[in-house]
């Protein structure tokens, strides 16, 4: 391993380390979350379609100055597609305004975009966005890991792997959902890996297209992990269904036992590439 390697590695121990909020996942897994960055309109109108003949939602991490540009993914959504995914039970999270890296601009700067794109998206929409946030490229800083938690109910990477038995709400673990059907061994691999773990395996993704670009994925492999994981013991639940019941464990620590959540594959209704 390179002195590089050597010292990225550690760098991600220590961020694991500092600022964080942990509670336990319980009995609450297996769980699957599939989220969406940026987001591209086939996210959408391709992907969302999916999920609901399906049964399920994603979570939708908006960067609300990205709205009707066209960039390296296509088309990225447009005002109605908001309300279009509200609609449809889908989550959205933010992913900060400009679609920033907190690791090229100052710590104080990083943080007053990402309240400016919550802001956006509460005025685009009428609602709050759900609390949930996204680090754009996946780029982290011990810095904005501190800042942004202090006002978001759970912050997202793209590190990979499951989230469990314990949960850091400042730092959840992702793993990419890139390409087409050569990717749905490793895609099931996964899914088994986290129903045996009984963990919380969060999926992100782009856009969703026949020729995806390298940040996203086919209607195929979609269709078949979320298919996949029905398949199994796995709940399929937006980042903020899991996270309100991981809220309710925390507030409720003293309890011999945490509730399952409840049963069925769709919503609960009471209740490393950069990119």
């Amino acid at each position: 391993m390179s002195i590089r390697s050597q010292l990225g590695s550690l760098r991600r121990q220590v961020i694991s380390c500092v600022s964080s909020r942990r509670v336990p996942l319980g009995n609450r897994g297996p769980v699957v979350s599939f989220c969406f960055d940026d987001f591209p309109r086939t996210a959408l109108t391709t992907g969302g379609r999916v999920l609901k003949s399906l049964g399920v939602a994603g979570s939708y991490y908006v960067a609300a100055g990205l709205m009707n540009k066209v960039n390296e993914l296509g088309e990225q959504f447009h005002r109605e597609d908001l309300d279009a995914a509200l609609a449809d039970g889908h989550e959205l999270g933010s992913h900060t305004f400009s679609h920033v890296s907190c690791r090229s601009v100052s710590a104080s700067t990083f943080l007053a975009d990402v309240q400016k794109g919550r802001q956006a998206i509460e005025q685009l929409t009428g609602k709050s966005d759900s609390g949930n946030f996204a680090f754009p490229f996946g780029d982290l800083t011990l810095e904005a890991k501190r800042l942004v938690s202090a006002d978001t109910v759970s912050c997202r990477s793209t590190w990979k792997g499951i989230n469990g038995p314990d949960v850091d709400l400042n730092l959840l673990r992702a793993n990419s959902l890139y390409g087409g059907r050569d990717q749905c061994v490793m895609t099931q691999k996964l899914i088994r890996e986290n129903e045996r773990k009984k963990g919380w395996l969060i999926f992100y993704s782009h856009d969703v297209q026949e020729t995806p670009s390298r940040f996203g994925c086919t209607p195929a492999l979609l269709e078949f992990a979320v298919s996949c994981a029905l398949q199994t013991s796995t709940r399929v639940l937006t980042v903020s269904e899991v996270v309100a019941n991981l809220a309710c464990l925390r507030d409720h620590a003293s309890a011999k036992a945490a509730l399952p959540l409840e049963r069925g594959k769709g919503l609960v209704l009471d209740k490393e590439s950069r990119h």
